[in-house]
């Protein structure tokens, strides 16, 4: 059975919160509530919840430089089979394929590069548009997942 061709029930939200670091954990605390309630992806919330937080702190300390006439805008879409999640904010973007590897011996003391490689790790699905201030993660069900596989060996 493929979910994600029946399209059960969808919902979406769209909010803004100020460019304030401790406006972070506020928004995530009640954003997973939501999430756990529709159960998107019940085997992957504590994953979404880094990667957003992440994707969050990204937003207001290096995208608004925190800020306080700016804001940080997140859409948010969970499906029978994924969540997705768009975060953008109003600085002046980068260009993501000049992120040092985190991992690489000759980064292990910078303090750069950490989130994103965290995201990527974390979600099924990075991107990021918009010269850099809109980033959009995707994670998927394990049942979605399985689903896609086999489709494409059929």
């Amino acid at each position: 059975m493929n979910t994600a061709r029946q399209g059960g029930p969808r919902i979406e939200l769209q909010r803004s919160l100020p460019s304030k670091v401790a406006a972070i954990s506020p928004f995530v605390d009640k954003l997973m509530l939501l999430i756990r309630k529709c159960g998107c992806v019940p085997e992957s919330e504590s994953d979404v919840e880094i990667a957003l937080r992440e994707a969050l702190a990204n937003a207001i300390v290096h995208g608004n430089h925190e800020n306080p006439g700016k804001r940080v805008h997140v859409r948010w879409r969970c499906g029978p089979s994924e969540i997705s999640i768009a975060v953008k904010d109003e600085g002046r973007g980068f260009d993501a394929n000049k992120i040092a590897d985190p991992t690489a011996p000759e980064n292990t003391g910078s303090v750069h590069g950490r989130g994103i490689y965290l995201m990527k790790a974390l979600m099924d699905e990075v991107r990021f548009e918009e010269g850099g201030v809109v980033v959009h993660m995707r994670k998927s069900t394990s049942q979605a997942a399985n689903d896609a596989q086999r489709d494409s060996r059929e």
